[in-house]
């Protein structure tokens, strides 16, 4: 019972961290292309290949480890977002762009993990 509620305190941190990062960036580059989404997604990607890595050698508690990981990290990041946005982008006849927001997301978030297990493993 207690991881649950450990998850939902980090569903919290993360869904309201995603709206205001989202947010800032829509409000920073006001575009048709997702640019909020892509962002957080990145972010996140990052994050979760860091505290991967370090769970590698460091020890880090079960309870944290869930409350980044599962809740805060996965209520920050958001594929149903992504998928949505895509999906209007082509309903409005935007190919282009929602083919690039799926090459640019998909070749970030794994850049983005990639990167997040480096650093991870040099700290």
């Amino acid at each position: 019972m207690w991881r649950i509620l450990i998850v939902g305190a980090g569903g919290f941190v993360g869904a309201v961290l995603r709206y205001a990062v989202s947010g800032w960036v829509h409000r920073l580059v006001p575009a048709v292309f997702p640019f909020g989404t892509l962002t957080v997604n990145v972010v996140g990607s990052f994050c979760l290949g860091l505290l991967m890595s370090m769970a590698e050698t460091w020890v880090i508690a079960p309870g944290l480890r869930v409350f980044l990981t599962v809740g805060l990290l996965g209520a920050f990041t958001t594929f149903s977002t992504f998928s949505y946005e895509t999906m209007v982008l082509f309903q409005e006849r935007s190919f282009l762009l929602g083919f690039l927001n799926i090459a640019v997301s998909l070749i970030l978030g794994l850049a983005a993990a990639l990167a997040g297990l480096i650093v991870g493993r040099m700290l």
